[in-house]
């Protein structure tokens, strides 16, 4: 049975709302066309999809985009201020040359996404539009399509050695009504090593996907940290395909926002592979966020973690959607999934849907999802010991979120991001 109209007119209606990219490589075409193909045959997201049903697509794909105010400037130093990085500086999210390091100094090759795409003969035509696609299976992510049809702001970044130095994403926005659409793709030949570091929220919306194809051996580190923008609006999107003993990790931070989507999507496609993707997210008042992962292990003996925490206040809204798919022949799998949310009132919500699909029988595998208020015993022993309770409340709330952040490898960007957290709370200790 096709898509309802309704679902294909919203559809076109997305594919017609951005100009069709031209003079590009005939491969290039070919992806694009595509994923407007599948777009269209599937139809724009709704309420009623499975994977959609705790989150409202509808201002992600409504036409005009809503507006976002920006945010007044506070003093606070940009977010990986303190790490020696190469900047890549977006605009509204166009690539600003004129903001940005020179690529050439982190050591690794990088492009505009644009100059690309027009290259007959480009190692980017595995990658792009690739990994995305093999996504798409067996759910659906028609943002992720439309990104595919129409993005043409972006970075492609290919790494054959051990970068000298992390690559940071640096987003800017001073538009209230920009409307983005960003595509990077990253490719690590075999043995290499990339951190990559994303701050900033890009636009009033933005749909923003990366590809990233890890070779055999080949490591991926990714911090990224969304926010403090609090009309902002994203989707985001990250597929990874992992070769031998290859190792994925990625950390996500988001502190408010309007509504905040993040799906991950790695697969398994060499044996002895591992991957962690975390997340950290605190927000209050209209705040809904909604990490939605699906890990596919397609190969024997590979481990991964799902590890996500939140905490919610002022009628605040968490999602957490996490699967894990074991093929047949992936034996000796080792799948961990935790989300947890701790709500500071009662009119914050936690909507969680973990799953467990298996069909290999020598594996490993564990889910668990958990939401409470504050460990009363907890804040007595603190309070006892002469820890003022709004104190404490706070220093039980960071001890709450270290798990997630823990998975961060690099000990100065996990306390980084300590720091930030550590400044929320006390901010709203003051409020």
């Amino acid at each position: 049975m096709g898509a309802p109209a309704m679902k294909l007119d919203a559809a076109g209606a997305l594919l017609a709302g951005w100009a069709e990219p031209s003079g590009e490589s005939g491969w290039a075409q070919a992806a694009r066309a595509r994923a407007a193909r599948r777009l269209m045959e599937r139809g724009a997201p709704t309420r009623r999809d499975e994977y959609w049903r705790f989150t409202d697509p509808a201002s992600l794909i409504s036409s005009p985009g809503p507006a976002a105010a920006l945010r007044a400037a506070d003093g606070e130093a940009p977010v990986f201020d303190g790490v020696a990085r190469v900047r890549l500086v977006f605009v509204d999210g166009v690539f600003a040359p004129e903001l940005s390091d020179a690529p050439e100094i982190a050591g690794v090759e990088i492009q505009p996404l644009r100059v690309a795409l027009r290259s007959d003969i480009h190692w980017a035509r595995d990658v792009f539009g690739v990994i995305e696609a093999r996504g798409q299976e067996p759910v659906d992510r028609p943002l992720a399509s439309l990104n595919t049809a129409r993005a043409c702001e972006g970075v492609a970044i290919r790494v054959t050695g051990r970068a000298a130095a992390p690559v940071n994403l640096v987003y800017l926005r001073r538009d209230v009504r920009a409307d983005a659409l960003m595509r990077h793709v990253i490719r690590l030949e075999a043995g290499t090593d990339l951190t990559l570091l994303e701050n900033g929220s890009g636009a009033a919306r933005l749909n923003s996907v990366v590809e990233i194809d890890v070779a055999d051996g080949a490591a991926f580190h990714h911090v990224r940290a969304q926010g403090r923008d609090h009309e902002r609006r994203a989707a985001t999107a990250m597929f990874a395909r992992l070769g031998r003993e290859a190792r994925f990790k990625s950390f996500t931070l988001t502190a408010n926002g309007r509504l905040t989507r993040n799906e991950s999507v790695i697969e398994f496609a060499g044996e002895g592979g591992f991957a962690t993707v975390a997340g950290a997210c605190v927000g209050d008042g209209g705040f809904h966020q909604d990490d939605t992962v699906f890990v596919t292990h397609g190969a024997f003996g590979c481990e991964s973690r799902q590890v996500f925490k939140k905490v919610l206040r002022g009628g605040a809204v968490g999602v957490f959607q996490g699967k894990i798919l074991v093929k047949p022949g992936a034996q000796k799998t080792d799948g961990y999934q935790i989300s947890q949310a701790l709500l500071l009132d009662d009119d914050s919500q936690f909507l969680a849907k973990p799953e467990l699909e298996i069909y290999a029988d020598d594996v490993k595998c564990s889910h668990g999802s958990t939401c409470g208020a504050v460990d009363e015993t907890a804040l007595f022993y603190l309070t006892s010991r002469g820890v003022p309770k709004r104190e404490a409340e706070g220093l039980l709330v960071l001890a709450f979120l270290d798990e997630a952040i823990a998975e961060i490898e690099d000990e100065g960007l996990a306390n980084d991001i300590r720091g930030r957290l550590g400044a929320w709370v006390a901010r709203r200790q003051q409020a």
